[in-house]
């Protein structure tokens, strides 16, 4: 009787909304006093927009335009380059080539295409027994029909071994000839002491006529080359001395080369390359010493025409020279970009130096190619998938009336006692990022009573004019100090970070610089008193963490907020807490998706049971209800349909979580000794490593810290580094059992080269790298 009337009730249960949840006494307060609105700088003259918005890719790097046609191409990093009609409403592309098993980089068009049909492709394998090599391709495009690359014809143009910075660029020149980009091949700091040598094809500039093979090969070396003579040289080099060149292009007018050199520790290079030049790495990084101990090649030192320190750029995109009629004030001027803080610049030279420099635009992109449209006018990719273009800047607000001081931010009822404003939230978070060990005091800031749109998993999406307000303080009990107050702001659609540094006398902080700036401080521990440089970011910084990749916002996720705080003087879970107050906008879709599952997985236990009483019935017993295979086949639809999007798609909110708070995810908190040592690990490096290292987060390697990602698909256990061993015996990102192996734990534990985080710290954390040890030691005995 007791199965019968389970079983009853679950075919007839509906779709009702989860039980009603106990109120708190506390009522969230709207927020009316701030005044963090528009920005404290000039804008720059142009904003990132969208073009071609039906259109998403899969980790695109380069845009290019077909000759003589008003056809788009990108090139994709997973091998695949597509193609499609220049025209913004244009919802489908086409397989143009692909190259499988191999990375595509980019692409050039043989300057008589429009008789020979000849596309060269930049790709990078280890094809050939596990040696990975740099790969120039021909392919010949089809006339008829879609006109697509003929497979069959792929043929091989060039080769050499490349395992790291790849360079990955390919142009025609004005004199026929075709340059390609090398870069130094190891991933970091010239480990094969190749960019001085020039006795390889790698960290150099190469010059081949496809036009004229030699015998037995598919290119020859112009007799005007400048080492075709050297001894020893490869006789293909053009230049040398690049880490990692990313983007070239040559200026149409005086047909002179541009190459965008990404750099290693500090700086990022726009190039001017001439023959036989020497562009110093990795003796010098751009104009400052590197590695001055090192053989040099011939020739002086050029130094870069352009260079970038990385508080303001961190990974350089070479461009090209903009020749379109829409922006006259940038006719001539080369453009380029940084991928980590989505700026660009445009410069104009003359006889090898600058003339006029601005930075022309701060977008949110990760930017990995220039290009034009068919009209001449700017495009870009960003790595996430799009394509965009750029327009006019609106008018903004006054800079004078952003706030200068944190007193006139409107976020704190009193900042001398470090008292919020009553509509702020506070919070905690479940694995905090490290911050040189400082201690730290959040509070979040919504306009009125607005409200933040709920995911369980990924990121939130918050609304404009948000402020999340972070206080670092150092020192320990009475002799603790506040030394800086961030801001990460909101507004027309993007986040933009800033600094306040507070005064000696602990009474207001003031706005820092755009660049940033560092101070050193004097703490007194209760083992005496040390020294301590503390770095203010800059507005690009910022931005470097606070990463698409990452959803901008690192702590105030599902995962990080699961967990309790004293609010009003008494513990509550925060996401109940949040709930209750009307801080969430949860699409009811959640709740169907939520009941449905729960009510199928009731049903099929429930089926499992009846089956399972069906086996031992005697003959002539009750048979089970006919009516549980309907309900489970109308479930089944129903869930269906939810996954492809079915229902009624009318905006619909609730501000009720999906699920209880208790039954949502949580990250370990990595300082709890009682907790699970690998949930604590985990915890730790998707808070400080998985902004960067996870998919499309663009960290220089190919691991994913992501909390979600099984261990094997992390790419770290018993992998030998991409990068730089350190000089560690028989290195491996992680080596099980082996700490003394591992070059993640080396890279957390060192304050010199090669220190992860590269920004946001400059001291380790010596209780996390124990507790990482201990991790690797048990992966030994597991």
């Amino acid at each position: 009787m007791f199965c019968g009337l389970t079983l009853i009730g679950l075919i007839s249960a509906g779709t009702a909304e989860p039980p009603a949840r106990p109120q708190g006494s506390a009522q969230r307060v709207p927020f009316t006093t701030g005044k963090v609105i528009g920005y404290p700088d000039p804008p720059p003259p142009f904003s990132a927009v969208r073009a071609f918005p039906k259109l998403q890719f899969k980790n695109p790097l380069y845009i290019i335009r077909e000759p003589g046609a008003d056809r788009l191409l990108v090139v994709e990093q997973a091998g695949k380059i597509r193609v499609f009609r220049d025209e913004q409403q244009a919802d489908k592309t086409e397989l143009f080539c692909e190259v499988k098993n191999s990375e595509t980089y980019g692409l050039a068009f043989h300057p008589k295409y429009a008789q020979n049909r000849y596309v060269y492709v930049f790709s990078n394998s280890g094809k050939d027994g596990g040696v990975v090599k740099n790969r120039i391709l021909r392919f010949t495009v089809e006339r008829d029909g879609l006109q697509l690359c003929d497979p069959k014809s792929e043929t091989l143009i060039i080769d050499w071994p490349s395992n790291g910075h790849n360079g990955g660029d390919l142009a025609f020149g004005p004199d026929g000839m075709l340059y390609l980009s090398s870069g130094d091949g190891t991933s970091d700091s010239d480990g094969d002491d190749t960019g001085q040598n020039i006795t390889d094809l790698a960290s150099g500039i190469l010059r081949i006529d496809v036009d004229r093979p030699a015998a037995g090969k598919q290119y020859s070396v112009p007799l005007d080359n400048p080492f075709l003579n050297l001894k020893d040289a490869r006789p293909e080099l053009w230049a040398f001395g690049f880490r990692n060149p990313w983007r070239m292009c040559f200026d149409p007018t005086t047909g002179e080369l541009l190459v965008g050199d990404i750099g290693q520790d500090l700086w990022e290079m726009i190039r001017l390359v001439r023959p036989g030049s020497n562009h110093g790495w990795s003796v010098m990084e751009g104009n400052h010493p590197f590695q001055l101990e090192r053989r040099r090649g011939p020739g002086p030192l050029v130094p870069p025409l352009v260079e970038h320190p990385h508080s303001e750029a961190r990974s350089i995109t070479g461009g090209f020279v903009y020749q379109g009629a829409k922006f006259k004030e940038l006719q001539g001027a080369y453009i380029y970009g940084d991928y980590s803080t989505g700026k660009i610049w445009a410069i104009r030279h003359q006889n090898g130096k600058v003339t006029w420099q601005q930075e022309i635009a701060d977008t949110p992109n990760e930017i990995l190619g220039f290009g034009a449209d068919s009209r001449g006018e700017i495009l870009f990719v960003d790595y996430g998938g799009t394509l965009h273009s750029l327009e006019p800047s609106r008018e903004s607000t006054n800079p004078d009336d952003f706030p200068r001081r944190l007193s006139e931010t409107g976020l704190f009822a009193s900042v001398q006692q470090h008292k919020p404003q009553p509509g702020l939230l506070g919070y905690t978070v479940n694995a905090p990022l490290w911050s040189d060990g400082a201690a730290k005091e959040r509070f979040i800031a919504i306009p009125g009573l607005g409200q933040i749109e709920f995911t369980e998993s990924g990121a939130w999406r918050f609304p404009e004019g948000t402020v999340l307000v972070k206080t670092f303080s150092l020192g320990e009990g009475a002799d603790r100090k506040r030394i800086e107050t961030r801001l990460l702001v909101f507004q027309q659609k993007e986040w933009v970070g800033y600094s306040y540094l507070w005064n000696e006398s602990q009474t207001d902080a003031t706005l820092v610089c755009p660049g940033g700036q560092e101070k050193t401080y004097s703490i007194q521990t209760s083992t005496g008193p040390r020294t301590q440089t503390w770095r203010f970011p800059s507005r690009a910084e910022c931005m470097v963490c606070h990463s698409r990749a990452a959803g901008y916002v690192l702590g105030l996720n599902t995962m990080q907020m699961n967990r309790e705080h004293e609010h009003e003087g008494a513990p509550e879970n925060q996401l109940s807490l949040m709930e209750r107050q009307g801080w969430f906008k949860v699409d009811v879709r959640d709740h169907i998706r939520t009941a449905e599952r729960r009510r199928s997985q009731d049903l099929l236990r429930t089926r499992r049971a009846v089956e399972l009483l069906g086996v031992l019935a005697p003959p002539g017993a009750p048979q089970p209800p006919s009516a549980l295979g309907d309900a489970l086949q109308r479930l089944s639809e129903r869930v269906r349909d939810v996954e492809l999007g079915k229902l009624d798609r009318t905006p619909a909110s609730t501000p009720r979580l999906p699920r209880p708070a208790s039954e949502l995810g949580a990250l370990a908190d990595p300082h709890n000794a009682q907790a699970n040592l690998t949930e604590r690990v985990r915890s730790y490096l998707h808070s400080n490593c998985a902004h960067c290292h996870v998919e499309a987060g663009g960290g220089n390697s190919l691991l994913n810290l992501h909390i979600s990602t099984s261990l094997e698909a992390m790419r770290i256990v018993d992998v030998a580094p991409q990068h730089d061993r350190f000089g560690l015996t028989d290195a491996r990102l992680i080596a099980p059992g082996h700490p003394e192996r591992s070059v993640l734990l080396y890279r957390m534990s060192t304050p010199h080269k090669g220190r992860m985080p590269p920004v946001a710290s400059l001291i380790p954390d010596e209780q996390a790298c124990r507790m990482v040890a201990e991790w690797i030691r048990q992966l030994g005995s597991n």
